[in-house]
């Protein structure tokens, strides 16, 4: 049965999947995402394949959610795009009923070359512009604790600001568990003029390894408390995934009390630790 998407009553979040891989993975997520209707997300977001190899499964991904009844937006990534080819999948997308992008540089997928008519994520902002007017609500990527690949804390700030001049309508962070660090990053920027809505990205903790995985791909930091804690849990899932879940509702109890615009769960394409943060918090 769809879940058609109705008017959320409460706090506003939203959820991120990635495409599945193989069959039963997409069964399992139509089942996951049902669950998380529940919370009457204001949008889905769709990531690309790993290292942007495939943007066939974000957009089956996308359509499926479209045909549930919420809201959805693919991410976009430009990095070895051509205009054309970005112009041609605006289109789709358009045609697919997409009103909410996520544009990204992305990364190279493996053994791709360096190329493309893109550099930055800012010049992929301007061009959705330019092709298309205010067709799409366009979201960026924000690091509060700095882009991994930045050469300073000041360039990153300047890229940032880079994306929301070119048109940006909101942002959303790469998961932390400091909050000084995404307060700092809003004050900075909204300094500089860039003042569209900041949402916190928030990464459920179910599993140490993944996270510390996940976290140092992605320059994410885990504070030498919560590393220490999780270690000392060793394989006792139980206590990690209990712990997590005090951890990570008190961040959301914290952003959602100082008044941030919204929160946007980092599912991995699990119901479980998100809907039970929400009822936490009540939303």
């Amino acid at each position: 049965m769809n879940a058609a998407k109705t008017e959320a009553t409460g706090f506003p979040v939203s959820l991120e999947f990635f495409p599945p891989k193989t069959e039963e993975g997409a069964a399992k997520l139509r089942t996951v995402r049902q669950q998380l209707y529940a919370l009457h997300p204001e949008f889905c977001s769709v990531t690309y394949g790993a290292g942007g190899s495939t943007q066939e499964g974000t957009f089956t991904t996308v359509k499926e959610i479209l045909s549930e009844g919420v809201s959805a937006a693919s991410h976009f990534s430009c990095i070895g795009a051509t205009r054309q080819s970005v112009r041609e999948q605006l289109a789709v997308l358009k045609g697919m009923g997409v009103r909410r992008l996520v544009a990204l540089r992305g990364d190279l997928p493996s053994g791709y070359g360096a190329g493309g008519e893109f550099q930055y994520a800012s010049d992929l902002v301007a061009f959705i512009r330019e092709e298309t007017g205010r067709d799409f609500h366009i979201e960026v990527a924000a690091y509060p604790e700095v882009h991994p690949q930045a050469r300073s804390p000041e360039a990153d700030l300047k890229a940032y600001v880079a994306k929301v001049r070119a048109g940006a309508d909101a942002a959303i962070t790469q998961y932390f568990y400091n909050s000084d660090a995404y307060f700092r990053f809003v004050e900075d920027t909204y300094k500089l003029g860039a003042d569209i809505p900041v949402v916190p990205g928030i990464m459920p903790i179910s599993s140490s390894t993944q996270l510390m995985r996940f976290s140092d791909a992605c320059g994410a930091e885990i504070p030498r408390w919560i590393r220490l804690r999780l270690q000392a849990f060793g394989d006792d899932t139980a206590s990690i995934k209990a712990f997590g879940l005090d951890v990570v509702t008190d961040l959301c109890d914290q952003l959602r009390s100082a008044g941030v615009p919204a929160l946007h769960f980092y599912t991995m394409n699990q119901s479980a630790a998100t809907l039970e943060i929400c009822r936490r918090l009540e939303l």
